[in-house]
């Protein structure tokens, strides 16, 4: 039979060895969490991005689907964003979505999740929210921005967005909660608003 050595360690360097590995899987772990952090979201703005949209849209459609919390998203698109970047440059537009960003988070409850999904498109998680107070959101937000004072390279620029509305329903995915929101926004858009109309007025679906 051969022999066999055993390696007898100290106790001490063992648990040192253990500490020091728990040390590494938690600075992994955290790598881990800022790394899917800075996927979900926004390069420009402190929000998230589609895919935090999406992640927090499926939460919320799945605690509607077994409790019947009521939840409802806003579509918000800003006015004119390609005639400020001819005006002022694109850091000038960049200054703008900032500014609206701003504004957005500051004009909804803290639970409530605020993305930007593209490059004037923003859009607002509402939940426990039926649609009427949706409504009152999407108004109380487009009358901030349009009433807001916002200064670019010394001139007041006014902002306007348009808000379109859906409410959570049975059998939704994010990709026709999402759908349905920007069909309403859009048909906002094509009845030809004038900026003080969208100042006033939202569309639902």
């Amino acid at each position: 039979m051969p022999n066999i050595a055993l390696e007898c360690r100290d106790p001490a360097d063992l648990s040192e060895e253990v500490s020091r590995l728990r040390q590494q899987v938690a600075s992994l772990q955290a790598k881990v969490a800022e790394l899917d952090e800075l996927a979900h979201c926004d390069t420009l703005v402190p929000l998230f991005n589609r895919r935090g949209l999406v992640r927090s849209l499926d939460t919320m459609i799945a605690r509607f689907e077994r409790h019947g919390t009521p939840a409802a998203m806003l579509f918000i698109d800003l006015n004119g964003l390609k005639q400020l970047n001819d005006r002022f440059g694109h850091p000038g537009g960049d200054d703008a979505l900032i500014h609206v960003a701003e504004r957005l988070r500051e004009g909804v409850r803290g639970n409530d999740c605020v993305a930007r999904i593209g490059g004037d498109e923003f859009c607002v998680l509402l939940d426990n929210a039926d649609r009427k107070s949706a409504v009152e959101t999407a108004e109380r937000l487009v009358n901030q921005i349009a009433d807001d004072e916002f200064m670019l390279s010394g001139t007041p620029v006014s902002l306007s967005v348009a808000i379109g509305i859906t409410a959570v329903e049975r059998g939704d995915t994010p990709s026709t909660v999402l759908a349905r929101a920007d069909q309403a926004m859009y048909r906002l858009k094509d009845a030809g608003l004038t900026t003080a109309d969208l100042a006033k007025r939202v569309g639902t679906a």
